[in-house]
């Protein structure tokens, strides 16, 4: 059988992208520090857009904010916050751009003087393992718990702005913090490979 006809959740429809995001990136975890502040900064883009455009940007996000370079964002001054919001790679919303840049600075103040770093800053939150929720359709998935409650409110007190508890909660999925790939999905723990 082939890797297309593998069960799946829905949410990546038939978008190729989609797919492989679903496949090889949701849900795994993730534990660079750089790596980390570069999704948040893309889920905190999402937010009021859908992640497939997003996704389909991300490229541009990565050179814009030079390879994720988070000392050198830190740094970005008006200048830059203008050639942002010229580039078309990127969602040109000020609000996201100046978010970034803040997130940035937030970020090397965690790295600096924080809990020991980034990841141990979000992890500590869930206890430094994977949470595996057993949902069977979309319509369970919840937007925000308790844990993204606490997380977002943690980030708010260190100084990062566009982590409201929806935004914190996606991101969790995305880094594998919470595991909400449903029940029959073949990327589901224990599950193995299920085809269609």
């Amino acid at each position: 059988m082939a890797k297309q006809d593998l069960v799946r959740c829905p949410w990546p429809g038939t978008d190729a992208r989609m797919i492989a995001y679903h496949d090889t990136v949701w849900g795994v975890p993730e534990h660079d520090d750089r790596k980390l502040y570069a999704k948040l900064v893309l889920d905190g883009a999402q937010a009021g857009l859908s992640w497939r455009t997003i996704l389909h940007r991300s490229e541009g996000y990565r050179k814009a904010f030079h390879d994720w370079n988070v000392e050198r964002i830190a740094r970005y001054g008006r200048k830059d916050v203008e050639r942002l919001l010229a580039d078309e790679g990127i969602i040109r919303n000020r609000a996201k751009v100046e978010s970034a840049i803040n997130n940035a600075r937030a970020w090397l103040a965690v790295m600096e003087g924080g809990p020991g770093s980034f990841n141990d800053l979000l992890w500590k939150h869930v206890d430094h393992r994977t949470i595996v929720n057993p949902w069977r359709e979309n319509a369970q998935v919840p937007a925000s718990t308790p844990v993204s409650d606490a997380l977002s409110k943690e980030l708010k007190r260190a100084g990062f702005t566009f982590v409201g508890s929806t935004i914190v909660y996606a991101f969790m999925q995305a880094v594998g913090m919470v595991d909400d790939h449903l029940v029959g999905c073949w990327r589901k723990p224990g599950a193995g490979a299920r085809y269609l």
